[in-house]
């Protein structure tokens, strides 16, 4: 059996496997700042403010008016896993939580029952680009966690596994790898339960290098993202960069690198298997549930937005922090 099912380019977003819903990569070579954690309103000329989604001079200000990102917006039925390699994350919601992550922080957030966020990208360096390296993980929640408590926590660089061969580096953000173990995850998640097999790994092979991945059981959905490098090969079948693969998670698979440094996201993780409809930010298993979410916001707005800005930022000489709603505080 190949290791290989299908090949697939990478589109925005990511297509993704049961039990996730799609990935968002996000890399942007933002500018000075102005001072005000925004880019110069100069550079707006020839941007769609508040829909600027189309790369212009290497960055966008996505639904941002003055400070790139997204203000706030709610979620409910799934989670998001916010993995920041490079840059800075504003983060607030409805919960009475913020705070400031980056530089190899991730934040795992379950929405459950409901929860509104805003995620901002601070340009805090004025005398200098910002350059942001983003991804963002949708992973469903079953039917039964739907409407749990609204959670987050914060896996801080500092403490995040990094599995190391001679060739290649594993920054695990989910799921064992080989004696490597990771962090805890929320715990409501999907990937709170070993048996559902949910890993998020990060693999850094260097230039002419390989690496053997773990073999799991034939039930696990197993996808990687190829999106920097030149070409890597599995199984004898060439992957060039901006490409993916959907992987037989069973059978024995070595990735080999060509001439230039290859990075690549995995994902995987046993399927939920339950019906999935999504309406925008909203994942529940039935259109009747959708409406009932849709009514319920409009009329509670998920306990409502605390904060004095839709994209509220903090000061810029601040550093990396969480916190929390219980009034728990963590400094980095």
């Amino acid at each position: 059996m190949s290791a290989i099912k299908q090949i697939k380019p990478l589109g925005f977003p990511w297509a993704t496997q049961d039990p996730f819903l799609f990935c968002v990569y996000h890399r942007d070579l933002f500018p000075n700042g102005n001072g005000n954690m925004g880019p110069d309103p100069a550079h707006f000329k020839g941007r769609m403010i508040g829909q600027d989604f189309t790369i212009k001079d290497g960055w966008r200000m996505y639904h941002g008016q003055q400070v790139p990102g997204f203000p706030q917006h709610p979620h409910r039925g799934f989670e998001t896993i916010t993995v920041v390699p490079e840059g800075l994350v504003d983060h607030s919601d409805s919960m009475g939580a913020t705070g400031r992550f980056g530089h190899g922080d991730v934040q795992w957030m379950t929405a459950g029952r409901g929860v509104l966020h805003s995620e901002m990208f601070p340009l805090v360096n004025d005398d200098e680009g910002n350059p942001l390296l983003l991804f963002q993980i949708w992973l469903n929640l079953p039917k039964r966690s739907k409407f749990v408590e609204p959670h987050y926590k914060m896996l801080w660089q500092e403490d995040i596994p990094i599995h190391k061969t001679n060739d290649a580096e594993v920054t695990i953000v989910a799921g064992d790898f080989d004696s490597t173990k990771s962090l805890d995850t929320t715990p409501d998640s999907w990937a709170s339960e070993d048996e559902n097999g949910v890993a998020i790994w990060l693999i850094k092979i260097k230039a002419n290098g390989e690496l053997k991945l773990p073999i799991a059981d034939e039930s696990i959905n197993r996808s990687i993202y190829f999106y920097k490098g030149e070409n890597i090969s599995l199984d004898d079948q060439s992957l060039s960069v901006d490409q993916g693969a959907d992987l037989n998670a069973n059978v024995e698979t070595t990735i080999k690198n060509g001439d230039q440094e290859a990075h690549i996201l995995l994902l995987q993780g046993r399927p939920i298997g339950e019906p999935v409809v999504q309406q925008g930010p909203f994942v529940m298993n039935t259109q009747e549930e959708i409406y009932d979410t849709i009514r319920e916001y409009q009329r509670t707005q998920f306990g409502g937005w605390p904060w004095p800005k839709d994209e509220f930022v903090h000061p810029k000489e601040k550093g990396r922090f969480a916190l929390h709603a219980d009034g728990t505080e963590e400094i980095k």
